[in-house]
């Protein structure tokens, strides 16, 4: 039998649809593939909320308060907006930036509330795409391997993470993911890591859609250069 497994899936202003739609809807099935076993909720450092996301307005509700001490799951989703990469006249980063959304994060509850996810061995702390910035700009990734979108990388590595150019990365209790679509991959990874491979092959099927890439761990030898 199964132990219960329960992911927080973090909103915060200006968050991606995606990055949160896509982890819950593979998740929530895998609740119905193993009896219940598998339980999802939307939830803010606010607490209950309706929280607006940084694509067209489109808002989801958060139905709790993220509880840092809850064990299983913490995953937080990356921010949707414009890439940021030209200042504007001001030489202020463009405002509703992807940058500035994250950024923007530090200032709320939510790294405290991270901090002590983080610290507890009971609870797994996961990203999607941008999601692994916001722990890591906090300073509370230092020294983990980690991945994000392409673009974000050299930020991740400029925070003291080990950033790795891969799909998904599994450094223990901290599991990321890539670009916006791997939120699949990622959900995908971590029901067969906590109910089995057999429940994340059913998801897969019904979903009609197939993990990619090498899920990547520090383990094995280190390969040669090419």
């Amino acid at each position: 039998m199964l132990n219960p497994v329960h992911v927080q899936i973090v909103l915060f202003d200006g968050f991606d649809p995606l990055d949160v739609v896509a982890p819950f809807e593979v998740l929530h099935a895998g609740g119905t593939a193993t009896g219940g076993a598998v339980s999802v909720e939307l939830v803010s450092a606010e607490g209950p909320r309706e929280v607006v996301s940084g694509t067209g307005g489109l808002a989801l509700r958060a139905t709790g308060g993220l509880d840092p001490s809850r064990p299983g799951i913490v995953l937080l989703p990356g921010a949707s907006g414009p890439l940021g990469e030209t200042p504007g006249e001001d030489g202020e980063p463009e405002p509703g930036s992807i940058p500035v959304l994250l950024a923007a994060t530090l200032a709320t509850s939510l790294p405290g509330l991270l901090a002590e996810a983080v610290g507890d061995p009971a609870v797994v702390v996961a990203g999607v795409c941008g999601g692994s910035l916001i722990p890591a700009m906090a300073g509370l990734l230092e020294g983990r391997h980690a991945t994000t979108h392409h673009l974000g990388l050299d930020l991740l590595d400029a925070t003291g993470v080990h950033a790795v150019r891969a799909r998904v990365v599994d450094d223990g209790d901290l599991v990321t993911g890539a670009g916006v679509t791997s939120g699949l991959d990622l959900a995908l990874y971590l029901l067969e890591r906590e109910a089995g491979p057999r429940v994340a092959h059913a998801v897969e099927e019904l979903f009609a859609y197939e993990r990619r890439g090498t899920v990547w761990r520090a383990t094995g030898p280190v390969p040669a250069a090419f």
